[in-house]
């Protein structure tokens, strides 16, 4: 498994080659959240299924998928869609757009764990797709992972105060993030 520093060397080298041009298309960067993921991923197995959000990279590297691998991907345009089946990830860049899917893989009887922000967190569709997974005793554990914003909105200003203390296959953690939402934080002309 990778440590914290490798994860945050990795989004280093990606934020500087979208700082020199190098990724003309939108790049999620993660940080500030190493060590809460770290200890998750303890608990994951590699037949689990994880499927993430538009902030992905930690979430296949820690799933197992090569570095490089991931690099090549988000290389070609790919940071907010990494999909490796072979490692079972999967992402989508839908706010949400990955529950029903996970609920799906889960009725199979395959271990799923999912990974949302505060403001997919705050949503019906987890809702939903929670109040159905405890109901048919789903193998599935959502994980919230909560840096304070909805894109750049804070999440306060958009649901007010809010709790994610439903049941224990609700995990959640909160971080403050290093990147903005999008790109490095750097004016990028291509």
């Amino acid at each position: 498994m990778m440590t914290a520093i490798e994860l945050r060397e990795f989004e280093q080298d990606l934020a500087s080659l979208f700082e020199q041009g190098k990724i003309p298309y939108p790049v999620h960067l993660s940080g500030g959240n190493e060590e809460p993921l770290i200890d998750i991923f303890k608990q994951i197995k590699s037949e689990d299924w994880v499927f993430s959000t538009h902030r992905s990279h930690y979430h296949a590297l820690l799933k197992g998928v090569p570095p490089e691998l991931v690099k090549e991907e988000i290389l070609k345009g790919h940071s907010i869609t990494l999909n490796f089946a072979k490692y079972h990830f999967f992402s989508s860049a839908i706010v949400g757009g990955i529950l029903p899917i996970a609920v799906g893989v889960a009725m199979t009887g395959q271990r799923c764990w999912v990974f949302v922000g505060d403001m997919a967190g705050a949503t019906g569709i987890l809702n939903e797709c929670f109040k159905y997974a405890v109901g048919h005793s789903l193998p599935i554990t959502y994980v919230i992972e909560d840096n304070g914003f909805s894109v750049d909105t804070p999440t306060k200003e958009v649901w007010g105060k809010f709790s994610y203390k439903y049941h224990d296959i609700i995990q959640a953690y909160r971080y403050n993030r290093i990147y903005p939402h999008q790109g490095s934080g750097k004016w990028v002309i291509f």
